[in-house]
């Protein structure tokens, strides 16, 4: 039997979406989530998950790093981005950070039923007419995914953060943490993304358009 699990935030899209799966596949089950935490905590605990159907603005997922990080925390468990954010730059992000395939939220059952067929025979899938209409991501922008992909929940949160400017003692206050764990998850950054400044932080995390 196959088991998908659904991570998007909105209650009524999973139930609409867990209807139109059951009525295409005849022994099918289903886990739900709807935050980066609770899907990276579902994966942990049902080990058979044979697909995973990602939302993109989750929480805690910012675009692209929820895709990063659960690439790098459970690769083996393919990954289907199922997004309302359907820009071409955005799916050229999606297919080069480890998605085997992109749909759309406005996309027919049928053809959801085909990008998942597709996906489980071991294919990459795209809408028709999508893949002659792809460009190449830029080369700074995948090597700082590759980067943020092994940062943590608490380290990308950190990250975030130092994106708005606060400053070490703010973020200790937000996190409810102290300045000299503070100073220890910003000595990780320095060191994962290959920077020295808080300026070349912001420099290099634009890349990713992070919410």
């Amino acid at each position: 039997m196959s088991k998908f699990l659904i991570a998007d935030d909105h209650p009524l899209y999973r139930e609409a979406l867990q209807g139109a799966l059951q009525s295409r596949f005849d022994k099918i089950g289903f886990v739900e989530s709807d935050t980066l935490t609770t899907t990276l905590a579902s994966l942990r605990k049902h080990r058979n998950i044979s697909l995973i159907l990602l939302d993109l603005t989750m929480p805690g997922c910012d675009n692209f790093y929820g895709l990063l990080r659960i690439g790098e925390s459970f690769p083996n468990i393919p990954i289907v981005v199922v997004s309302a954010s359907d820009s071409i730059n955005v799916i050229a992000q999606v297919m080069e950070f480890g998605a085997r395939a992109f749909i759309p939220k406005t996309l027919a059952t049928a053809e959801l039923v085909k990008g998942i067929l597709a996906v489980l025979d071991g294919k990459k899938w795209l809408p028709e007419g999508v893949e002659e209409q792809l460009i190449s991501v830029d080369k700074g922008t995948v090597e700082v995914g590759h980067q943020v992909r092994e940062l943590t929940p608490k380290q990308f949160k950190v990250l975030k953060l130092v994106k708005r400017g606060m400053t070490n003692k703010e973020i200790a206050d937000t996190l409810n943490v102290t300045e000299a764990t503070v100073k220890a998850h910003i000595g990780t950054l320095f060191k994962r993304l290959q920077v020295k400044s808080r300026t070349q932080i912001l420099v290099a995390v634009e890349k990713l358009q992070l919410e």
